[in-house]
C-alpha cells in the first residue's frame, strides 16, 4: 500500500486537532432511554448541590456517588449567587461551576446540568436575585419583558461558560441534559394566558441555546417537543411521558425531607425508597435522579422557604457532613448493581406484564438474543405472600420488589436490607485556645464581645408613621430590621397608678420579633412560616415619662441591620476593630451580644459540626465564612413522632419522623477546609442570650456497624452474580462487617443468631437464640477491618427455631 508524504502529514493533523479539541458526543435518546454515542445508557444520577458543601469535599461527595452505582451528577445552577447584581458576576469559592463540573468529569460520569434558573430548592428566593425584583415593570416567571430578558440573559452567560471550557458532551465533556424552568406546571394556570406563553418561550429559548445536548422541563405539562417532561415525587412509576418519542424521566426522586426550625426530624426509610426506584424502571423508567443524594449545608443566609434549617441533610444517602449514611448508602448500591445486571433487557427488550395476583405483577423484559430480566412487584402494604413465577415459587414480603437479572435467580429484594448499617457519634470536644507558639502552654480562652444598642444605634435611615415591608425595606441586605417608636406615660398614668401590667401586642406576617422596652428584652416571638400571621402578647414594664419601644424583626430577615453588620466585625478588618472589647469570662445570657475568640481546630481529620444548644438564636462565622444561622428551637413533644417506622405503604414527609421535644438542629456545619492550623476566629452573633462559655465543636464519625440478615435474604450477590450462577447450590446469605478506614472491630456489643428484635444500636434478644452466636462472630470478627458471617451450618445451629425465618443481628465497636 502506497501512502503520501503529504496524507502521513494531513493524518498526523487530523489526530492532533481531535486531541486537541476533544472526542464530542453525540447525545440523542428514544422512547426507552438516552443514547450516548449509539449506547443506550441507564442513568442512576446523584444530585450534589456545589454550593451546599465546599470545594475541598467536592472529589470526595462525587467518588462515594460513583461507588454508590451512580453515572451522573445533578446540580442546580443558582443564579443569585452568581450575578450577585446586574453583570456582576461570581465564580468563586463554593460557586465554582467549572471546577466542579470537571471534577464530576474527571470522575468519568456524566452531568445534568438545571440552569432553570428559577430553582426553588429550598434556597433564599428560588434562586432568583432579589435586584430583579426593584427593576421597574418586572413580573417574576410570566410572559414579562423584563423578567425574559435577564432570565434568557443569565442562560445564555451559563451556556457560553460551559461552551467555552468545552463541558457539553457535544463538546467532548460531561453535560448530557440541561433543564430550564422548573416545576412551573403547578402554577402556570396561575398566570392564566401569559403563563402558557412563557412555558413556551422558555423551552423555545433554551433550544436556540444550541448545546447540543436535549433539554428537559420537570412537572411541565405542555413541553413542546423535542423538550422533554419529567416527574418529581416520592413515586413516578405511574408517570408518562407527554411525547411518545420521549424516555420516562424522573428528576427528583425524594430519598428523604427538608427540616424546618422548630419541626420533628423527618426520615423515610430506604426499603420504600428502593420500592419506588425499582417499581419505576419496572414500568419502563430510564433515568433516575436522587434529589438529594447529599443534601449539604445551607451556609449563611442561603437557606429559603418557611424556617428551614440551615442543615439541608435531607436524610440523603451521603449525610450533611460527607458521610456515608448507612444502611440507605449500602441498600441503594445493591439495588443500582442489581438495576445495571438488567441493562440490556430494560432498555432493549420488550416489556410484558404478568398478573400475579390481585396486588402482585411481574413485568418481563425480553429480546430475541435470550436475555430475559424480571421485576416482580408485591403491592399490598400490610400482607406477605408467595408467588408463582415461571413455575418457580417466590416469596415476596409486603410492600417489595424482587429484581431476577435472568428470570429466575433472585439477586435483590427492595425490603430485604442486608447491607451494614452504621452507629454515627457526634464527639464533644471543648473549644481550644490557639498556641501561642510552639512548646508554650497555651491561655485560657480569651473573649471579646461588642453589644449592640437595641433600637436607633445610629442616625435613623427612615422616619415614617406606620409600618415598611421587611423585604423591600432591607433589599435582603440582612436578616435584621429596627422597628422604633417611644410612648409617654404620665406620672399619673392608669399603669402607675393601680399597679396594672400593660400588655404589648404584636401581629405579624414574617418569621420572628424580639421586643425591647427601654433597652431590656421583653420576649420573642416567632410565627409557622408560612403566609399566616402570628400575634404574640408581652406583658411589658413602663416607666413615668418616656419609654422606647424597639421591634427587632427577622426573616429567619426604622433601621435596617445591626450595627455590627454595617462594622463588618466578622471579617476582614472588622475582625481587628476597637468595637471589640476583651474579656476572660463573657457575658452570658445578654442579648444582642456579638462573641469573638481565637480557637485551634479540634483534634483528628472527622468533618466538624458546632454544638450550639445552649445558645439562644442568632449567626455564626469562622475565619469569616458563614457558617449559617443558628436556632436550637425545639418541636413539640406532643408531636407524632415514631420509635420504629413502617416502611410499608406510601410516604408522606411526617410519615417517619423523630426528635420530639428535641431541638431541630443542634450541630452546625463547619467545612474542615475552613480551619488553620491555628489562630481561627469564631465568631457569634447571639440575639436572645445564651452561655457562649459551653459552646462546642463536635466531630461526627462512625463509632460502630452493625448487620441485621435474615436467612431468606437473596443468597447471590450483585458482585458475585457471574460466578454464583455457576453453582447456587452452596450460596449462602452473608453479613458483610466494615470499619471506617484505620480502624478495626474492638468489641462486639450484640451477636443473635434466631429472632433478634431492634434496630442498630438497639438490639435485643428473642426467645430464639443460638447461644454460640457471640463467639462465632468475635472469632470472625475482632481485630479486623472488616469480616464476612455466612448464614450457614458450620456457623449457627440452624435446627433452632424451625419452621420461621431466623436472622442474625450484629453490632460491632470500630476503634
Amino acid at each position: 500500500m502506497k501512502i503520501s508524504l503529504m496524507s502521513i502529514h494531513c493524518l498526523i493533523l487530523a489526530v492532533f486537532l481531535q486531541l486537541a479539541l476533544g472526542y464530542g458526543s453525540n447525545v440523542s435518546y428514544d422512547s426507552r432511554s438516552f443514547i450516548i454515542d449509539g449506547q443506550k445508557k441507564l442513568l442512576i444520577s446523584a444530585a450534589i448541590h456545589y454550593p451546599r458543601s465546599v470545594p475541598a469535599m467536592w472529589p470526595g461527595l462525587v467518588h462515594l456517588a460513583k461507588e454508590g452505582g451512580a453515572n451522573v451528577i445533578e446540580s442546580y445552577v443558582f443564579w443569585n449567587g452568581h450575578e450577585l447584581s446586574p453583570d456582576n458576576y461570581y465564580f468563586e469559592g463554593r460557586y465554582d461551576l467549572v471546577k466542579f463540573v470537571k471534577i464530576v468529569q474527571q470522575a468519568g460520569m456524566y452531568m445534568m446540568l438545571r440552569i432553570g434558573p428559577f430553582v426553588a430548592a429550598e434556597w433564599n428566593y428560588g434562586g432568583a436575585p432579589v435586584w430583579l425584583h426593584y427593576i421597574p415593570g418586572t413580573v417574576f416567571r410570566t410572559d414579562n419583558e423584563q423578567w425574559k430578558h435577564y432570565m434568557k440573559k443569565f442562560t445564555t452567560y451559563i451556556v457560553d461558560l460551559m461552551k467555552k471550557e468545552k463541558l457539553f458532551a457535544s463538546q467532548g465533556g460531561p453535560i448530557i441534559m440541561a433543564q430550564v424552568e422548573n416545576e412551573y406546571g403547578y402554577y402556570e394556570q396561575s398566570y392564566g394566558d401569559g403563563g402558557k406563553r412563557y412555558a413556551l418561550w422558555a423551552a423555545k429559548m433554551a433550544l436556540s441555546q444550541n448545546t447540543g445536548v436535549p433539554w428537559i422541563m420537570c412537572q411541565q405539562w405542555d413541553t413542546p417537543d423535542p423538550v422533554i417532561n419529567t416527574c418529581n415525587g416520592f413515586y413516578c412509576d405511574d408517570f408518562t411521558p407527554l411525547s411518545s418519542k420521549s424516555p420516562k424521566m424522573w428528576t427528583e426522586n425524594w430519598p428523604g425531607w427538608f427540616k424546618t426550625f422548630g419541626s420533628m426530624d423527618p426520615h423515610r426509610p430506604v426499603e420504600d425508597v428502593a420500592y419506588a426506584v425499582a417499581r419505576f424502571f419496572q414500568k419502563g423508567g430510564s433515568v433516575n435522579n436522587y434529589y438529594m443524594y447529599h443534601g449539604g449545608t445551607n451556609f449563611g443566609r442561603t437557606a429559603g422557604g418557611p424556617f428551614i434549617t440551615t442543615s439541608y441533610d435531607y436524610d440523603a444517602p451521603i449525610d450533611e457532613y460527607g458521610l456515608p449514611r448507612l444502611p440507605k448508602w449500602g441498600h441503594l448500591k445493591e439495588l443500582h448493581g442489581a438495576l445495571k445486571l438488567c441493562e440490556n433487557a430494560l432498555i432493549n427488550g420488550e416489556r410484558s406484564n404478568v398478573s400475579l395476583g390481585p396486588q402482585q405483577e411481574a413485568n418481563v423484559f425480553t429480546d430475541s438474543s435470550g436475555v430475559c430480566a424480571a421485576f416482580l412487584a408485591n403491592m399490598d402494604n400490610k400482607t406477605d405472600t408467595n408467588v408463582k413465577f415461571r413455575g418457580m415459587t417466590y416469596h415476596l414480603p409486603a410492600w417489595s420488589v424482587s429484581i431476577l437479572p435472568d428470570c429466575k435467580n433472585v439477586v435483590y429484594n427492595t425490603a430485604k436490607v442486608g447491607s451494614q448499617a452504621s452507629v454515627i457519634a457526634m464527639t464533644p470536644e471543648d473549644l481550644r485556645p490557639s498556641a501561642v507558639s510552639p512548646g508554650k502552654k497555651s491561655k485560657p480562652l480569651q473573649w471579646e464581645v461588642f453589644v449592640e444598642k437595641p433600637g436607633i444605634w445610629a442616625k435613623p435611615e427612615l422616619n415614617k408613621i406606620g409600618f415598611v415591608d421587611h423585604i423591600n425595606t432591607t433589599k435582603d441586605t440582612t436578616d435584621y430590621l429596627w422597628v422604633t417608636t417611644s410612648l409617654n406615660v404620665g406620672s399619673n398614668g392608669i399603669f402607675l397608678k393601680n399597679g396594672s401590667i400593660p400588655v404589648l401586642s404584636v401581629k405579624s406576617k414574617g418569621h420572628a420579633v424580639h421586643v425591647f422596652v427601654n433597652q431590656k428584652l421583653q420576649g420573642s416571638a416567632s410565627g409557622n412560616g408560612t403566609v399566616f400571621p402570628f400575634k404574640a402578647e408581652f406583658p411589658i414594664s413602663l416607666k413615668a415619662g418616656k419609654n422606647e419601644i424597639a421591634l427587632l424583626s427577622m426573616t429567619v430577615g426604622l433601621q435596617i441591620g445591626l450595627q455590627g453588620e454595617q462594622l463588618n466585625i466578622f471579617k476582614g478588618d472588622g475582625l481587628k476593630s476597637k468595637n471589640w472589647v476583651s474579656t476572660s469570662v463573657p457575658l452570658q445570657l445578654k442579648p444582642l451580644t456579638w462573641y469573638k475568640v481565637l480557637v485551634d481546630p479540634p483534634s483528628g481529620n472527622e468533618p466538624v459540626g458546632l454544638d450550639m444548644i445552649h445558645m439562644g438564636k442568632g449567626l455564626a462565622w469562622l475565619n469569616g465564612e458563614e457558617i449559617g444561622r443558628y436556632w436550637p428551637r425545639k418541636s413539640s413533644k406532643h408531636d407524632a413522632c415514631v420509635d420504629h417506622c413502617n416502611y410499608r405503604g406510601k410516604f408522606s414527609p411526617n410519615k417517619c419522623s423523630t426528635g420530639c421535644g428535641e431541638p431541630t438542629q443542634r450541630w452546625y456545619h463547619v467545612p474542615r477546609s475552613w480551619f488553620k492550623p491555628s489562630g481561627n476566629v469564631l465568631v457569634i452573633f447571639e440575639e436572645i442570650g445564651g452561655d457562649p462559655t459551653k459552646i462546642k465543636f463536635s466531630t461526627r464519625k462512625a463509632v460502630g456497624v452493625c448487620s441485621h440478615l435474615s436467612e431468606d435474604h437473596p443468597s447471590i450477590s450483585v458482585d458475585s452474580w457471574t460466578t454464583a450462577l455457576k453453582d447456587t447450590t452452596n450460596n449462602k446469605p452473608t453479613a458483610q462487617l466494615s470499619c471506617p478506614t484505620n480502624t478495626r472491630i474492638s468489641a462486639i456489643k450484640f451477636a443473635s443468631f434466631g429472632n433478634p428484635s431492634g434496630a442498630c444500636g438497639s438490639f435485643s434478644q428473642g426467645d430464639c437464640h443460638d447461644p454460640n452466636s457471640a463467639s462465632v462472630v468475635k472469632k470472625i470478627c475482632l481485630s479486623r477491618s472488616e469480616c464476612s458471617i455466612e448464614l450457614s451450618e458450620e456457623n449457627f445451629d440452624l435446627s433452632s427455631c424451625s419452621g420461621t425465618t431466623r436472622r442474625l443481628a450484629v453490632e460491632a465497636v470500630c476503634s
